[in-house]
């Protein structure tokens, strides 16, 4: 056998293909490791399930001072112990790029936003978000069920139970009661919307901003609402 054979690894091991990944993007504002823990541990608390082995991208784009160097040796360590994943950085200076390579942390190309409309440019109440197919399910999803719809929306038309999770790129739609999580936008559309005709949520979520059960109001629990964000603030309204 030539030496070329033997050395041609045995195939049908592994398969590459691509994927989506749900990643939580974390804004810095403040290269300060110890108050950024301290702040997120208190974040953690309000919603451990939300946080909980959630892999993370950190966003330097917002430091207030963006030569300000970050330790990611004490960061890092911090964010595992609050048992998120840190993957990557996106955004911020050349210097803050190696800094987190040399942690382990990929740099992500940066996320464009879409053109703001023209001044006069009409906009729809509920505009389309997502290119890619919608997502129906009609049966109940159960508690520990989780359903992605990627790079579109989600069709719900039976009750979703406390314990399971909805996400989607884009909209969610709920003909019926939610009592467990859903998290519009997970990939960073902030235009996506949360439809539910009967909201009692563990929690709902839009490209990040959210809100636990313990804090949603009595007045639109049960009731048919619609959810958004304006202004980076999650509304919540009556259908």
């Amino acid at each position: 056998m030539s030496s070329n054979a033997q050395e041609q690894p045995a195939s049908g091991l592994l398969e590459i293909k691509a994927g989506s990944v749900n990643l939580l993007n974390i804004k810095l504002l403040d290269a300060d490791a110890e108050s950024i823990a301290a702040q997120l541990a208190h974040k953690v608390r309000k919603a451990p399930e939300f946080f909980r082995n959630a892999p993370i991208v950190i966003d330097l784009s917002g430091l207030r001072d963006p030569d300000s160097p970050i330790d990611f040796g004490k960061l890092l360590p911090m964010l595992r112990t609050l048992g998120l994943s840190p993957v990557g950085v996106r955004g911020g200076s050349e210097m803050l790029h190696c800094t987190a390579a040399v942690a382990g942390l990929a740099v992500l190309a940066d996320v464009r936003p879409d053109p703001s409309p023209k001044d006069g440019a009409k906009t729809t109440a509920a505009p389309t978000v997502a290119r890619g197919s919608t997502k129906l399910i009609d049966y109940p999803v159960r508690s520990g069920q989780r359903i992605y719809a990627a790079g579109g929306d989600l069709i719900v038309l039976a009750p979703v139970s406390a314990g399971a999770e909805l996400m989607a790129d884009g909209h969610i739609h709920i003909y019926s009661s939610l009592r467990g999580r859903a998290l519009a936008g997970v990939q960073g559309n902030l235009e996506s919307r949360i439809f539910c005709l009967d909201l009692q949520a563990e929690l709902i979520a839009i490209g990040g901003q959210y809100q636990i059960s313990e804090n949603l109001e009595e007045s639109i629990r049960g009731k048919p609402v619609q959810v958004f964000l304006r202004d980076d603030v999650l509304i919540i309204e009556d259908l």
